[in-house]
């Protein structure tokens, strides 16, 4: 069997638990830290994702995203994020939930308090931070706020998996801590 053909499967198999821990559970954060945990199952097995599969990008941009696994429904959707530059976003929510686990390298998220108000008056305030590194992994709510930081200079790679795919989140919001309001935040990664 091939590494590509090993990585799919492995991943089938954890989707097949991911889908049977929301159908049992629902969206709570021990039915998310459960999701966690398969995903660390998958993301310890660096062999399945090597570096000459998933290159950096050659244009220079330091920065990629690969589409793992769709439900046909856009359900389930599992991102590899390979980085080796400095990332570093504005918080925002996801209006779906989100487990995001370390394959090597450090992608600090930071979890604010708070929901900005319904028009940005009340200021996030950071709430607390999670190091996404092998063996480790962040669970986040559809409403959950939270900021990504990665360091340029080592090879980052981390998978992303979201309740709903990109190209179907609606009415995100990210929010602009300087000027304390809202914009839209309709970031698709390429």
């Amino acid at each position: 069997m091939s590494v590509a053909q090993e990585r799919h499967q492995v991943i089938a198999e954890a989707l097949d638990h991911v889908r049977a821990i929301e159908a049992e559970q629902g969206v709570s954060k021990e039915s998310l830290e459960a999701i966690r945990s398969v995903m660390i199952g998958v993301a310890s097995r660096p062999e399945l994702f090597p570096a000459d599969e998933f290159p950096l990008p050659e244009d220079g941009s330091g920065e990629r995203f690969d589409v793992l696994s769709v439900d046909d429904d856009a359900r389930y959707e599992l991102y590899l994020e390979v980085a080796n530059k400095d990332v570093s976003t504005p918080p925002h929510d996801h209006t779906t939930w989100a487990v995001v686990t370390g394959i090597c390298g450090l992608e600090l998220n930071k979890v604010y308090e708070g929901d900005g108000g319904p028009k940005g008056e009340a200021p996030l305030k950071v709430g607390h931070e999670v190091e996404v590194k092998a063996g480790t992994g962040v669970c986040l709510m559809p409403d959950d706020f939270h900021s990504i930081h990665i360091k340029g200079g080592e090879l980052n790679m981390h998978l992303h998996l979201y309740g709903l795919g990109f190209e179907h989140l609606k009415g995100r919001r990210m929010f602009d801590m300087e000027k304390g309001e809202y914009r839209g935040f309709e970031y698709m990664p390429d």
